[in-house]
């Protein structure tokens, strides 16, 4: 039983879709997206630096753009279930066909726009909190009103919040645990986040929704969701709430997935998967030369 998932922001690096754009249907492809945006998609993903596609609201379309022509590449319309960290909610909204892939970029277009404003109210930030027990953790985290705001399991739970408080959380971390910052520019899915949500609510109404070819594992809950309408309110309320990667990995494991594909740029959700659930196996589709051998590992598991 095969699943395909995409990564969230800070999974992306310089040139990741250079390997695929070398495909000249798919360098149309991705021209086309930019004018539709008013992105330069194709020069964020070949030659802009670390800097420029750390940006918010760079980061954010390049890295589902890069999803989905992953997807396009790989040419599996079908299999069991797919999830998405974080904005890579939205690439699997538009690989399942609950919205459209035109929908799909201009939202998150607008969501990384709207949420680097929002970042930019207040100094804010978000730390990776590795190893020590998941209760220690969290009674940490609420003791210095932190927001558990990437519970990833495998050991990995993300702080967000004020940058005082994450800085005493650096300084005397739980028990048998090690915190890193991470460079992002705000506190993302925590209330830090909420201006941003009413303008994406605002946009996600003039979008048409369907019944998802397949079922999505939401960051919400862990549930499974099939009616589009619902989708896309998750997604939008997701903006300022927390991710629950945790519970995708747990019914990934419940529904019996066997193999999972991470699309491009993969690599990220692969080694929380290693950990946090182990028995199934993984593949990180990251270049366009992966796609043989991620199609052979498909056709073991669909």
């Amino acid at each position: 039983m095969l699943a395909i998932i995409a990564p969230g922001q800070g999974a992306q690096t310089p040139g990741m879709l250079s390997s695929w754009v070398s495909d000249p249907a798919l360098h149309e492809l991705v021209s086309a997206w930019s004018m539709r945006i008013d992105l330069d998609l194709l020069r964020l993903g070949t030659t802009a630096d670390a800097d420029e596609i750390k940006d918010t609201s760079n980061a954010q379309p390049l890295i589902v753009a890069t999803s989905l022509i992953g997807a396009r590449a790989l040419g599996i319309t079908q299999c069991a279930f797919v999830s998405g960290h974080s904005v890579g909610e939205v690439a699997a909204a538009a690989f399942s066909s609950a919205i459209s892939v035109e929908d799909a970029l201009r939202l998150v277009r607008a969501r990384g726009v709207e949420m680097a404003k929002a970042a930019a109210q207040s100094p804010a930030g978000m730390s990776a909190v590795l190893g020590g027990d998941r209760h220690v953790v969290l009674a940490r985290l609420t003791q210095l009103n932190l927001v558990p705001a990437n519970d990833n399991g495998g050991g990995q739970i993300v702080a967000a919040g004020d940058l005082n408080a994450l800085a005493a959380l650096a300084e005397n971390p739980p028990e048998g645990a090690r915190v890193r910052a991470l460079a992002v520019a705000g506190a993302f899915h925590t209330e830090f986040m909420s201006s941003a949500v009413e303008p994406l609510r605002a946009l996600a109404s003039t979008i048409n929704t369907h019944t998802t070819t397949t079922p999505i594992i939401s960051n919400k809950d862990g549930g499974t969701v099939t009616d589009g309408a619902d989708v896309l309110n998750r997604i939008v309320n997701q903006i300022a709430n927390p991710v629950r990667w945790d519970l995708c990995m747990q019914t990934l494991k419940t529904l019996g997935v066997t193999g999972v594909i991470e699309l491009p740029p993969a690599g990220t959700l692969v080694g929380l998967l290693k950990r946090g659930a182990p028995e199934i196996e993984v593949f990180a589709l990251k270049t366009a030369d992966d796609l043989s051998a991620a199609k052979e590992f498909a056709g073991r598991h669909l």
